[in-house]
Order: structure tokens, then sequence, then C-alpha cells
């Protein structure tokens, strides 16, 4: 009997961890399976080991893990499940056996009489006609959700690299930057320039890619201006994310608008009708949208600021609580796309505690298997100091696998000790100028011995209650090397 073969492609927003995770958790899955697999990455690198044609007309099916745009026109006619990229790690086995019992419909795409960019389009936007088609069965969350992280995924490289290069500027003074100050120094001059300079196209870049994921490259264009629109205006982050959202729909509207014109101006469509009108339309839609949002932007700020400084237990269990309760999936990266939005306000408060509170969840793992030893089997003790390197590094998903394996009882304590690192990172006052880096950012970190502090007193904490639990737990089935 012939092997089934099944293809698959995997991305997050960050492209570091959950999208080598899902594709590791569906290749051990496959193997289960006795199922050849090939799998497509989507990571911070781009597109990785990917799909050739043949490759796809040979599948059986296609499984679609990914919390990013994955173009699936190339999937026509084939048996396609596109779930989130965490259901990937979690349920491979599931998804597998979807396409093997041909649970999951065909995948068509319609045949459109405009131009290839077009009808990618539409598709993104979740407009197939085919009641056959996955984009039918997709939430509509899930859609937005997609199109918001595809903006953060290609945001987030030049906020990191701005941001670290602004912070590395202050290790030469405050001030050094400034030509009219007695710290000035030339090269720390250079670094705060091209550190802002990457810091400013935070927004613009942003706004672009959420419209590029509705609607390809016009969308692009026009979501680039209205994005700087947001950020000149300062309607700042929440502004970049609505100029995105409203740049891919207007596109949609146009090409819809303007379908039934020869196929011959398809081309003058493509680089004049879609910048020349849909820039004309982002501008007259966000102007009179720029005074409310600017106003909610800056109340957020505001809000935030004063809780910060009346209130970091309260904040700090939030951000604890966000950042441990689902590990690098949406309710974590609400909390640190808000802390990344805070950095280019020049808020540095607020990201200490989130990347305190990512940071912990591995660490209570390594912790727990180190101090809890003979409560682990061998290869979670192997897991757990991989956990070492995770955490210290800003990678929350090391824990993942722990905490799937009991999520009810592993995920309260893991929010409990991310909880309490952010909480004493807010009440110490710690600054932190980089989105990602964990302990590899410590020199440019305001506060960094409190903040270590803060970090190790949640992650000890989760350690020992994670680690006595475990001991219960053997009590009741024994552990087996």
């Amino acid at each position: 009997m012939t092997r089934k073969k099944i293809i698959a492609a995997t991305g997050c927003p960050t492209g570091i961890a959950h999208t080598f995770m899902a594709a590791e958790a569906l290749k051990q899955a496959a193997k289960k399976l006795d199922v050849d697999i090939k799998i497509e990455t989507h990571g911070q690198v781009g597109i990785e080991n990917g799909l050739s044609e043949a490759d796809i007309r040979e599948a059986d099916g296609v499984i679609i893990a990914a919390d990013k745009d994955v173009n699936t026109d190339r999937f026509h006619g084939k048996r396609l499940v596109e779930v989130p990229v965490a259901r990937g790690i979690r349920a491979p086995e599931e998804l597998i056996r979807q396409i093997l019992n041909e649970e999951v419909p065909v995948h068509y795409v319609k045949a459109l009489t405009v131009d290839n960019q077009e009808a990618s389009s539409e598709q993104a936007a979740g407009k197939k006609a085919s009641s056959g088609s996955s984009q039918g069965n997709r939430k509509w969350m899930h859609t937005l959700y997609k199109n918001l992280m595809n903006g953060v995924s290609h945001m987030l490289p030049f906020v990191v690299g701005g941001g670290v290069l602004i912070a590395l500027s202050f290790l030469f003074g405050i001030y050094s930057a400034d030509p009219n100050h007695e710290q000035y120094n030339e090269f720390a001059a250079l670094l705060n320039k091209v550190g802002g300079l990457s810091f400013s196209l935070m927004v613009p870049i942003l706004a672009a890619f959420i419209a590029e994921s509705i609607a390809k490259r016009p969308g692009m264009v026009v979501g680039f201006i209205g994005g700087l629109l947001a950020n000149e205006g300062g309607a700042g982050f929440l502004g970049g994310i609505l100029a995105g959202f409203i740049a891919g729909y207007v596109i949609i509207l146009l090409q819809r608008l303007l379908k039934n014109m020869p196929k011959s101006l398809d081309g003058l469509k493509s680089i004049f009708l879609y910048p020349v009108l849909g820039i004309f339309l982002i501008g007259a839609i966000m102007t009179p949208l720029l005074v409310p949002v600017t106003g909610l932007n800056e109340g957020m700020m505001d809000f935030l600021a004063s809780v910060q400084s009346s209130n970091p237990l309260i904040l700090g269990i939030i951000v604890g609580a966000m950042c441990g309760f689902d590990m690098g999936g949406p309710f974590n990266k609400a909390a640190y796309v808000t802390g990344t939005a805070l950095l280019a306000q020049g808020n540095l408060y607020f990201m200490a505690g989130v990347s305190a509170a990512c940071i912990a969840p591995p660490l209570i793992i390594a912790f727990a298997t180190v101090f809890f030893r003979k409560y682990f089997t061998r290869e979670e003790r192997n897991a757990g100091t991989v956990n070492f390197i995770l955490g210290s590094t800003h990678i929350t998903e090391g824990a993942i696998p722990f905490a799937a394996k009991n999520p009810i009882v592993v995920l309260p304590i893991i929010m409990l000790g991310s909880s309490i690192a952010a909480v004493m990172t807010y009440m110490f006052s710690v600054q932190v100028p980089a989105p990602h880096g964990g302990f590899l950012v410590l020199p440019v970190v305001t506060g960094a011995i409190q903040w270590v502090f803060s970090i190790l007193v949640g992650s000890l904490a989760g350690a020992a209650i994670y680690g006595l639990y475990r001991k219960k737990l053997s009590e009741k089935t024994p552990i087996e090397e």
C-alpha cells in the first residue's frame, strides 16, 4: 500500500519558535502515523524548505498552521485544513488524521476576470466563492489576527534593530547624541540617529503589511501611506493598525469596482489606478479619523503610565497573566505588541515587565527539572536544560510541551510566576529598551540587576510550586526512565 503524503506550511509572527515547534510536532506525528510529510517554514529569515509544484501535485492534503499570511492559491484542488500555529503544536495528529480521513473540504480558488494579484487579494480577504473552500471554515477572528500578525512580524526587525542601537547610544551617556551637550559623542549620535530612523518606520511598516496580507502589493503601498499619516498625525500604533485594515479593504473595494474594465488595462490598474485612487482614499478616510484615534492613543499611553507608577501590582498581574496564559499566542502577543508600541513612544518601563513575564515560563520549567529532578523523566530533564537557553533569550515557547500535558494545573502556576516577575520589575522601575533578546540585552537595561532578580524570584517561585505538583503526581504515577 502506498504511503500517504501530506505537505504543510507553518509560520508565527516572530518566526523564531512557534514556526519550528509546529513543524517538528507535525514531523513527529507523521512519523507515528506512517505518513510522508514535507513542511515549508515561514520564519524570520523567510521561507525555508519551500514546497515545489511536484510536492503539491503528489500530496494527498495540505496543513497550514500559521498566524501569518501564507499563499494558499497554489493548493487549488487539494484537501486543506488551516489553523493557528498553536494548534499545529498541540494537535498535530488530529490535523493529519483529518486529511487522511478526508474530513476537510477540497480547497478551490475561484477563477476571476482580474489579474492573479487581485485573485490572491480576494482570497486573503476571505472572499472565495466555493462553499467547499477551506476559507469558509476559517473564523473571521483568526483572519483578522493573521492579518495583524503579518504586520507585526514584518515590523519586529525594525523595532529590535532600532531599539538596541538607541540603547547602545545611551551607554556613552544619556545626552551623548546631543551636539550641544558636553557628553556628545559622534559615534553615539550615529547609533541614535540610525536607530531612531529604524524606529520611525515601525508604524508605516505595520500598516503596510497588514494591508499586504489583505490585498497583496497594491494594499501594501496604500497601507504604507496610511501608516505614515497615522505616525505623523500622532495616532501611533493604534492608528497604524486601523490604517492597515482600511487600506487593505479599500483596495479590495477598488478591485471589485474596476474588475469589468478591459483585460488589456490590467497593467494600468496595478501601476496607476490602484496607487492613485488608493492613496487618495486612504488620505481622505484617515484625515478625519486622526483626531479621535490620536486622543485614544494618548489616553491609553497616559493610563498605562499612571498605572505603572500608582499600581504596579495590578499592572504586573495583568501583564504576567497574559504572557503566561498562552505563551506566544494571542494574549501573549497582545501584551508584547503593546509593549513594543510603547517603546516607540519612549516608554521603556512597560516592556520591561512584558519581557520578564515572557522569560519566566521556560525558566520555571528549567529550574523545576533541576531542583525536583527525580520527578521528571530523562527526556523532560533534557528539555528542561534547553529551557535555560530559551528563557534567557526571551523564547517563551519552550514551556509549552510541559504545560500541554496538564494545562489546567500548569498554566496557572506559570501565570503566577510570570506575574511575580512582572510585578517586581515594575516596582523596581526597570527600563528595557529592546523588545527581544532576553538577557543578551542586559548591557542596555536600566536596573539590570533588579530585572534579573525579579525574573529569578518569579521563576523560582513557579518552579517550586510546579515541582511540588510533579512530586505529588509521581506518588500516583511513578516516573519511568
